[in-house]
């Protein structure tokens, strides 16, 4: 298996980021698709508009929300092995729009991809 980056999208593209995938399920504001320069958006990917208002990227919430999401994605096999199959030929780098680089959709979701690889 490849690497999996993260990388906030308002940063510029790097030439080890490999696909380029925007998880957040909303279109980073103010960015146009020439600047984020992403190979796929997977906004199905991304927490549920539920999951993600209740969290509000509180540090407090990390750890539930984390269970959560992991359920939802659970729930969706098809989405995960689409990211699975890009792993085994290429590094991946996740795009998120969050201010917070700690706590957010994308290190969740490489951590899902890291412990549950099969």
């Amino acid at each position: 298996m490849a690497t999996v980056n993260i990388r906030r999208v308002y940063e510029d593209p790097q030439p080890d980021d490999g696909v380029r995938v925007l998880v957040d399920r909303v279109w980073p504001r103010g960015l146009t698709k020439d600047r984020v320069q992403a190979d796929k958006w997977m906004k199905d990917i991304a927490p549920s508009s539920k999951l993600r208002k209740w969290f509000g990227h509180d540090p407090e919430k990390w750890d539930e929300f984390r269970e959560r999401y992991f359920l939802e994605l659970d729930d969706k096999p098809e989405l995960v092995e689409e990211l699975r199959k890009m792993l085994r030929s290429s590094t991946v780098t996740l795009l998120y729009s969050a201010k917070d680089v700690d706590y957010n959709q994308a290190v969740a979701l490489r951590e899902y991809l890291e412990n549950k690889r099969g």
